[in-house]
């Protein structure tokens, strides 16, 4: 067994050669490869369609923009995780590896909702009747703010705003829509589209409900919030909750423990929201009732994964690694683990993960934790590496490994 320090001066493997290394490149991550695969697929229907009715762009925009809302609804990802992951691990490591991508399916979202928002603008351009063409342009007018303030920038720097404007202005764009297509006499077909969208986006809010929550505050960078309301999720799920359900929400990994109903939050502070809960703990909180699967649900495909996290990342990593479903080794770098953690939980960890590298930043300093990864990942003779980070550190080492022939996976910006 390498020690620590061995560990931070492991020589890499060398980079895979330049055209495979182009194919991880950011820019050409599957999330982007899904949005193009969207687009792409529209302007081949355009070129056939060639000069397309005003029914046939209507119909094209329903389309679109279902795919764009419904592959966001929980129930959808859940499914697509379930399927990705019934690959069994005999099959070829590059297909698993490529199926593990399961989380870009926000590509599909994008996608449809540029093309969408295309069509329906041709659509307003193309439309002479005064009712339909002021909806339309209304609607037009609306799809485009709430494209433009998802966009990386705004979205990062104003992320409240951002979830009001695409909460609000989603609900009045599809209020828009039916206005729309009722004034445009639909068929049968539209509305029954139009319905199941409706359903989806209610859905989660149906399931709303404020339920009791113990907090357990082991220091002020972090609490433990335990639930016990009659749902005890899967392992790798997370949880959206809030205090003020139509201002903000905010998802964390559960942390379930075998043979035992509830769940936990590991909520570390890092802004505003999180650092009011932490100063001020609530006894209750609002709940919406649908877990989501997470990244790390794609564990299954491999034989063995190495987990990588800093800091709260460990609370993603927790239920697998107490599931045991597959067989695991833990790189954990976070600040005075027990202080910041507690006795309770470092103890938990190891019981379950006695190999595990906990690094300890205070005492040692940033790790290379690329460099850690691939130890782990050598030693342990994994398949795939896991990492549960910051958006920074989460790129370095999905990018540092898998440019070097190695499966990594880690939250994207938009999973």
């Amino acid at each position: 067994m390498t020690t620590s320090l061995e560990r931070q001066s492991v020589e890499l493997p060398p980079r895979t050669p330049a055209p495979r290394r182009l194919l991880k490149h950011p820019r050409l991550m599957h999330y982007n490869r899904l949005a193009a695969l969207v687009l792409t697929a529209n302007l081949v229907f355009l070129y056939m369609s060639w000069t397309p009715s005003a029914r046939t762009m209507g119909h094209a925009a329903l389309a679109d923009l279902a795919l764009a809302i419904l592959v966001r609804q929980q129930y959808v990802i859940n499914l697509l995780f379930k399927l990705a992951t019934r690959a069994p691990t005999s099959w070829p490591l590059k297909i698993r590896w490529t199926l593990g991508k399961v989380y870009h399916f926000g590509g599909l979202h994008v996608g449809g909702a540029l093309a969408g928002a295309s069509w329906f603008l041709a659509l307003t351009v193309t439309t002479t009747d005064a009712q339909l063409r002021a909806v339309g342009w209304t609607l037009t007018a609306l799809l485009a703010l709430i494209i433009a303030t998802a966009l990386p920038p705004f979205r990062s720097r104003h992320h409240d705003h951002f979830e009001k404007i695409h909460r609000f202005g989603g609900w009045t764009a599809l209020a828009l829509f039916w206005t729309h297509t009722l004034l445009a006499a639909p068929g049968p077909v539209e509305v029954a589209v139009l319905s199941v969208v409706t359903f989806s986006v209610a859905l989660p809010w149906l399931r709303l409900r404020k339920v009791d929550v113990r907090v357990e505050r082991p220091s002020p960078h972090v609490v433990l919030a335990r639930f016990d309301h009659g749902e005890t999720p899967f392992a790798g799920s997370s949880t959206a909750i809030s205090r003020s359900p139509l201002k903000e929400w905010h998802s964390f990994a559960n942390v379930p423990a075998p043979g035992e109903p509830g769940f936990r939050l590991t909520i570390s502070r890092a802004g505003d929201w999180t650092g009011a809960f932490i100063d001020d703990l609530p006894d209750r909180l609002w709940v919406k009732g649908i877990t989501t699967a997470g990244v790390a649900n794609i564990e299954t495909l491999f034989t063995k994964v190495v987990y990588v996290a800093t800091g709260s990342g460990i609370g993603p990593c927790l239920p697998h690694l107490l599931a045991a479903e597959v067989p695991s080794r833990l790189v954990w770098a976070t600040r005075d683990p027990r202080t910041t953690y507690g006795d309770a939980l470092v103890d938990e960890i190891l019981a379950v993960q006695p190999h595990a590298l906990i690094w300890d930043t205070s005492r040692d300093g940033k790790p290379d934790m690329v460099r850690l990864a691939y130890a782990a990942y050598r030693d342990f003779g994994a398949e795939a590496v896991i990492c549960i980070s910051n958006k920074k550190l989460t790129w370095q080492v999905v990018h540092g490994l898998e440019q070097r022939g190695i499966p990594a996976y880690g939250a994207i910006w938009d999973s």
